[in-house]
């Protein structure tokens, strides 16, 4: 079975997430490693891609993981959602020691995936996150190879949101159609 990170019960409809409350894993400060964690965590291999939008659970606010937010990331031992790097470098999140070991040991280099070992953890892990009626991931490649950090850092992303080339108006006022 894979190990879980970050299904908190904020994040789903369902009570009982295998990581409890995020409330009770919020900390003030986070691991001498966080960033290097992060950036761990924005490499890894995504399962299954949800198109959907959220925002953070406990400030109610965007940020650079909203888009598709519930979507599954692995390195083949550990699962986690695509927003969970988000919760960690923001509200500092716990990390269980064995995911520290396990990072910190592979250098925090995101490792090559075997499908064939792979798939029966996957399997097995599923049913623990909501997931069970889900269609059953399989990849056509034998191996799974990490690609480049494709997410914009925190840094960027605020830097974004507080830039001048945003549009500005009233995005909550209903406009009157173009006409042709």
């Amino acid at each position: 079975m894979l190990g879980l990170l970050g299904f908190y019960d904020e994040l789903d409809d369902r009570p009982g997430q295998p990581s409890g409350s995020i409330r009770d894993a919020v900390r003030p400060v986070g691991e001498p490693d966080e960033a290097d964690l992060v950036v761990y965590l924005d490499t890894g291999h995504v399962l299954i891609d949800v198109m959907e939008g959220g925002q953070d659970v406990i400030t109610g606010s965007a940020h650079r993981h909203s888009p598709g937010c519930s979507s599954l990331v692995t390195d083949g031992t550990w699962l986690w959602r695509l927003d969970f790097p988000h919760y960690l470098e923001t509200h500092h999140v716990s990390l269980p020691e064995t995911f520290l070991e396990h990072v910190r040991s592979l250098d925090y280099l995101m490792p090559s995936v075997s499908v064939a070992q792979f798939a029966p953890h996957y399997d097995e892990t599923m049913p623990l996150v909501g997931w069970a009626s889900a269609v059953p991931w399989r990849s056509t490649a034998t191996t799974l190879i990490p690609g480049p950090r494709v997410v914009t850092s925190k840094a960027q992303f605020d830097a974004a949101m507080l830039s001048q080339d945003r549009p500005h108006g009233s995005w909550g006022k209903r406009r009157k159609p173009r006409s042709a």
